[in-house]
């Protein structure tokens, strides 16, 4: 099962349209999305708007990969569990979030080998194929690893306002 979130704050309608692309053509019926307030209505996907916490774990852990906007919580709760992890970050200039802060994100975590990364419609669909064929990494069920903790503090400390 491929697991799909979007987080709770705000749709995001492009990427639930890509993945449902994605789904419908390559006939996958194993594709579950928490989609969030979308206003887009899938037809490949077994989609839901909100999970409740429990619900929401249930879900990761069960997945065989997680495919999410570019939030730091989502992407920490997939590297714990050793999920492999494909992102699309939201865009400030679709109004998709306030800035392009989760670019950044995407970026930095892409070029550590954590996660993979999709800009387009094109790169996102060979991106999923990549992805259903990546292994499970070893989790960290209690918490990040002390290597992955110490790159996000130094990402923290350098993207802070000065």
């Amino acid at each position: 099962m491929i697991f799909v979130t979007v987080g709770a704050q705000m749709p995001f309608d492009r990427l639930i349209r890509w993945a449902d692309a994605w789904a419908g053509s390559q006939g996958r019926s194993d594709v579950v999305a928490q989609i969030g307030p979308s206003a887009f209505a899938p037809l490949h996907l077994r989609a839901t708007q909100f999970l409740d916490p429990p619900e929401f774990r249930r879900q990761m852990r069960e997945a065989q990969a997680i495919v999410s906007h570019a939030g730091v919580g989502t992407i920490l709760d997939a590297l714990a569990l050793g999920r492999p992890l494909l992102v699309v970050p939201r865009l400030g200039r679709l109004a998709e979030t306030r800035n392009d802060h989760q670019v950044a994100t995407a970026q930095r975590f892409a070029a550590e080998g954590l996660v993979r990364a999709a800009y387009s419609e094109a790169q996102f669909a060979e991106e999923m194929q990549r992805l259903g064929s990546a292994a499970a990494r070893p989790g960290s069920a209690r918490g990040a690893e002390p290597r992955l903790l110490a790159r996000i503090r130094e990402y923290a400390r350098a993207a802070a306002p000065r």
